[in-house]
């Protein structure tokens, strides 16, 4: 623990020294002397959209932001380096870039050219979920090397604590997803899915914490999501069985499907392209639901002020039961979601590595994931 907590201390002050000459971790501290009507729409929609810097907490005085460093390359001026704080002055300008308020650009770096147009350059900053997403996965290689070390150093020892908690998770999504669902060589796979498994419910959980280092949407971010399900459709696709790609390139079904025209084929091809947006979808819907309701739940605090001390009393009741209602609801999900991203995975590589001598397996396979999906949507 004391190291996972130097690490984070060290990426905090790191990060800020990529910027060009070297700039030091520039902390944000600006007094704020009007107060504003909350405006719920924009405070959820901020909170799920990425940022070029990294909000630590407000007060009534003053905002504590850690800015990231911003990494641009354009046409006319080349590559440029800095801190997103140099984008905060008074002409919300710096060497000709400048964050757009509104538009299709809405919150994006854009250059502003002479002409007063403005245009996208090409934009490899270091945002608020790429610092927690690297953070994050940091964190979780620190971890799994510990237990992994824990473990190594007398394996028929049961373990207790953390360690052995994590055994439990591990050995649960071996022997109840990976295996039944590959089959005999579930090892060759088991790596890649203990990760996705690991991945996805560590950031769930970490985005429910507000504070440094969690309040970032990386699970909540369809950008993430379609990372993870064009992973596992790689895997399926470059490891299937002769099977596999007979079945979808010459389907066993009767020829008049298939030629002329290509009916059963087409059908086929659409499925398994089907498989990762399902998996993307399905991750980044939930997640991001759950994050804009505790939002919305909360700002009914401050939504009803303006409507009485009593009306506010008691909406400030509800809202805070609700609160911590869904929070705890969000924790079910957080592994539920990890849980049934990678049982579908596992599940469609269990598909595509199907042999000629296995039959039946599909059937079994489909009933299974039906099985098992109806009772995590009972528990939900």
């Amino acid at each position: 623990m004391k190291h996972i907590l130097f690490l984070i201390v060290l990426f905090t002050f790191s990060a800020a020294n990529y910027a060009a000459g070297g700039e030091a971790l520039d902390i944000n501290v600006s007094n704020t002397t009007t107060e504003e009507e909350l405006n719920v729409k924009e405070l959820i929609l901020d909170h799920l959209a990425d940022s070029y810097e990294w909000h630590l907490f407000s007060s009534k005085k003053r905002d504590v932001t850690i800015h990231l460093p911003v990494i641009l390359y354009s046409k006319t001026s080349g590559w440029n380096m800095f801190l997103s704080s140099k984008l905060h002055n008074i002409d919300n300008n710096y060497r000709g870039f400048g964050i757009a308020t509104d538009g299709k650009y809405k919150g994006k770096i854009v250059e502003i050219l002479a002409s007063g147009e403005e245009m996208r350059p090409l934009d490899l900053s270091i945002t608020k979920n790429a610092a927690s997403l690297m953070l994050s996965s940091l964190m979780l290689i620190i971890i799994i090397l510990g237990v992994s070390q824990s473990i190594k150093r007398d394996p028929l020892k049961p373990k207790k604590g953390f360690t052995g908690m994590m055994e439990i998770f591990i050995l649960m999504i071996i022997d109840e997803v990976i295996k039944p669902a590959i089959g005999e060589d579930y090892k060759r796979y088991s790596p890649y899915l203990l990760t996705l498994f690991f991945f996805i419910f560590f950031n769930n959980l970490l985005g429910l914490f507000p504070i440094f280092p969690g309040g970032a949407n990386v699970t909540g971010n369809i950008s993430v999501t379609i990372v993870l399900a064009i992973g596992t459709f790689l895997v399926i696709n470059l490891t299937g069985s002769k099977k596999y790609y007979k079945d979808l390139f010459w389907p066993d079904t009767p020829v008049w499907l298939k030629v002329p025209f290509p009916l059963m084929q087409i059908i086929e091809i659409v499925g398994t392209l089907t498989k990762p947006f399902a998996l993307m979808i399905r991750l980044f819907a939930n997640i991001m639901a759950g994050h804009a309701i505790v939002l919305g739940l909360t700002s009914l605090v401050f939504v009803t002020v303006s409507l009485g001390s009593a009306i506010n009393t008691s909406m400030t009741v509800i809202s805070v039961i609700f609160t911590v209602f869904i929070d705890f609801v969000e924790l079910l999900v957080a592994f539920i979601q990890a849980y049934v991203f990678t049982l579908l995975s596992s599940v469609f590589i269990g598909l595509a590595r199907e042999k000629e001598t296995e039959n039946g397996n599909k059937e079994l396979a489909v009933e299974k994931l039906a099985e098992q999906s109806n009772h995590l949507e009972l528990k939900r």
